[in-house]
């Protein structure tokens, strides 16, 4: 959830409201859904824990929400867009890349060194949350006078053409920035795996941008000497680098700033943004008087959700709503409640015990698992719980067997944690090698999630809950293992066979597949001394990996 700091001086000059800290603290913080992380001198830590509203993670959007309850301010704000004469002409060759491309201009802005910070603030913060790390959304920001209309958004080959990145002196091509500047770095897999990159170029040659990654050091560098500003979003969809250019703009219009229109011609259409055309939706009243579980009149209604930020006309039993274009939060009847709660205050809300006769219970599955734990733990076995990230290097090349399907992560943080795991084992014997210098025997167990890919589901990957178990010591071995499998599934009242197999990560002539009314629900044997040294573990392992998913439709117990 975003962080933001603010001057509360600054926020209630934009309020147009005199409070005390106090009452911030206390209720104000509360219509925005915050709450103070710090405060020292005039500098205030807001933790935003709203994360759908990314017009509130400004100081601006603090302002603008929280205002109606202290001044005369109600219903949707206002912006009023002057018709502009910019254009902006996005290739096609976009389309396979970043497609989505809208603008704004801002103009006679009061640069200040702290509203270029809370600015960059606001815009890296929408990137960050909202544009999933700039892959939705990212928001670049330039001194409108140093660029010569019509822009034109398009692809060019990694190499092609040098411009001198923001923060840097020398040129360099797309390819070198991605490879050497630190936003290249970060971000450079968002378009690396393509062969051209999208650039902004105005009309005099200049490059403006290499989006999502970095601005050019000439046009994208706003300073104090800035007067007139142009806010560019790329993205995938155009409704969500629509409200993203609508949160930046907003926030500087609400400092003075006047808007003007930007026209993106595409290939097909033409776009003229930003709109901010209130958005319409119409709510039950019946819905929203049982949901709420308030007996509010019409009028009460009306004011609560004009100090939200609505228009409101209520006809009947149905409220007819208008809202912000910068708010996409609002999809259901419960979103449109749930602002006229907060706007009443939560606080006045006595809580009711609900009276109804239904009492809740563990699933039976779960019931399951926790029998099979108790089982393991009667055996003095000791529960891991280890991460379901992994690596193919742990899962297979340690194990000793050739890899097979798995789901790998996107751009992962680190090569250690780069796939879900498939299997289980591998995690416990990863345990046993980083505890090799304890004591021994060492008898552990884990009930735990593999995730496998199936084009069945809906995301085409599927959790299967397994038991591992595995056990290091000097008196390891086979019939101890079965010792252990025969404890588990008598008490789960099962009988089993073992048929002997080969598995690459167990000793030959000493491992099985263990089957329960014919179907095949287990490994079993003793480990290949290999991975045992692959992990760095001392004494001899015996291990098993049962599916607990496909076992728990076999028993008669839980049906």
């Amino acid at each position: 959830m975003p962080t933001i700091d603010i001057s509360f001086k600054d926020l209630k000059n934009l309020m147009g409201a005199e409070i005390s800290f106090e009452e911030l603290e206390d209720q104000a913080i509360l219509y925005v859904k915050g709450e103070i992380d710090g405060f020292e001198d005039d500098e205030v830590k807001v933790d935003c824990k709203e994360t759908n509203r990314p017009d509130l993670w400004s100081t601006e959007g603090m302002a603008r929400q929280i205002a109606p309850f202290y001044t005369k301010k109600k219903g949707v704000p206002k912006y009023n867009v002057k018709k502009g004469n910019y254009q902006v002409h996005v290739d096609k060759s976009t389309s396979k890349v970043r497609p989505a491309f809208v603008a704004a201009v801002i103009k006679n802005v009061k640069v200040t060194d702290y509203l270029i910070k809370q600015a960059v603030q606001l815009q890296e913060k929408v990137c960050m949350t909202f544009g999933r790390k700039r892959k939705e959304a990212a928001i670049g920001l330039y001194d409108l006078d140093k660029l010569k209309f019509p822009l034109y958004y398009k692809t060019v080959e990694p190499e092609s053409i040098k411009f001198v990145p923001l923060g840097f002196k020398i040129k360099m091509t797309p390819g070198e920035i991605l490879e050497d500047h630190p936003k290249g770095q970060e971000y450079g897999t968002l378009i690396k795996g393509y062969k051209r990159y999208p650039l902004v170029i105005d009309s005099n040659n200049e490059v403006a941008s290499l989006p999502p990654i970095i601005n050019s050091d000439y046009t994208g560098k706003v300073t104090e000497d800035t007067k007139n500003l142009f806010v560019e979003v790329t993205g995938y969809d155009l409704e969500t680098v629509k409200v993203a250019l609508n949160v930046m703009v907003a926030a500087l219009a609400d400092r003075g700033g006047l808007i003007e229109s930007v026209e993106i011609i595409y290939p097909d259409k033409k776009v003229i943004t930003p709109d901010f055309t209130p958005k319409k939706k119409t709510v039950s009243l019946p819905r929203l008087q049982k949901l709420s579980g308030l007996n509010l009149s019409n009028k009460e209604i009306k004011e609560l959700l004009e100090k939200s930020g609505y228009n409101v006309n209520i006809k009947k039993d149905t409220i007819e709503v208008e809202y912000p274009s910068y708010r996409q939060d609002i999809l259901h009847d419960v979103d449109v409640i749930e602002d006229l709660l907060i706007a009443y205050g939560y606080n006045k809300i006595e809580p009711v015990i609900p009276d109804i006769s239904t009492v809740g219970n563990l699933d039976k599955f779960e019931v399951f698992c926790d029998k099979v734990r108790n089982f393991m733990v009667g055996l003095g076995c000791q529960e891991l719980l280890t991460f379901t990230l992994s690596n193919k290097d742990t899962l297979f090349e340690k194990m000793n067997v050739n890899e097979f399907p798995c789901v790998e992560i996107a751009n992962p943080v680190s090569s250690q944690w780069s796939v879900l795991r498939n299997w289980v084992l591998p995690s416990m014997m990863e345990f046993l090698g980083k505890n090799s210098s304890q004591e021994y025997p060492q008898h552990v167990y884990e009930v735990g999630d593999a995730v496998v890919l199936d084009e069945n589901e809906e995301t085409k990957t599927k959790s299967i809950k397994r038991l591992a178990w595995a056990y290091a010591g000097k008196d390891a071995t086979f019939t101890y293992a079965k010792q252990v499998l025969d404890f588990l599934l008598n008490g789960l009242k099962k009988s089993y066979d073992i048929v002997e197999v080969e598995h690459s990560s167990f000793i030959n002539g000493r491992v099985g597949r263990v089957v329960v009314d014919g179907k095949k629900v287990a490994y079993i044997g003793e480990v290949n001394p290999q991975v045992i040294e692959n992990f760095g573990i001392k004494l001899p392992v015996v291990a098993f990996e049962l599916n607990l998913t496909d076992l728990y439709e076999l028993l008669d117990e839980f049906k």
